[in-house]
């Protein structure tokens, strides 16, 4: 079982791939800003959730590199906002059980 710690590294792992992708894949924005209407609806009565959606669609209007900026920042800020990141469904359900299973055995040791 993953602890909270694992978590951080694996999101930022995922974050990372997502930043080096994004230049060639503008269409990911789209995929977040779809990802974010839907979890909006989904979990309308959760303030801190739709707060946090918002604060990604806010971010999401910024131009390419403050989004990547903000995807790799390694403060308290950049660890929760990858909690919720948008960009799920970017990277393949294999490449993320992967991540987690490298993040997993390399923490064990």
């Amino acid at each position: 079982m993953m602890r909270h710690r694992q978590h951080d590294i694996v999101g930022l792992e995922i974050a990372k791939r997502v930043a080096t992708g994004l230049p060639s894949h503008p269409e990911w924005i789209e995929l977040a800003k779809t990802n974010l209407s839907r979890w909006k609806k989904r979990n309308h009565d959760s303030a801190s959730l739709v707060a946090c959606y918002e604060e990604w669609e806010h971010i999401l209007q910024q131009p390419m590199s403050e989004i990547i900026s903000i995807l790799l920042t390694q403060t308290e800020q950049g660890t929760r906002l990858r909690q919720n990141s948008p960009f799920a469904g970017v990277l393949s359900a294999a490449d993320v059980w992967r991540i987690k299973r490298q993040i997993n055995e390399a923490t064990a040791a």
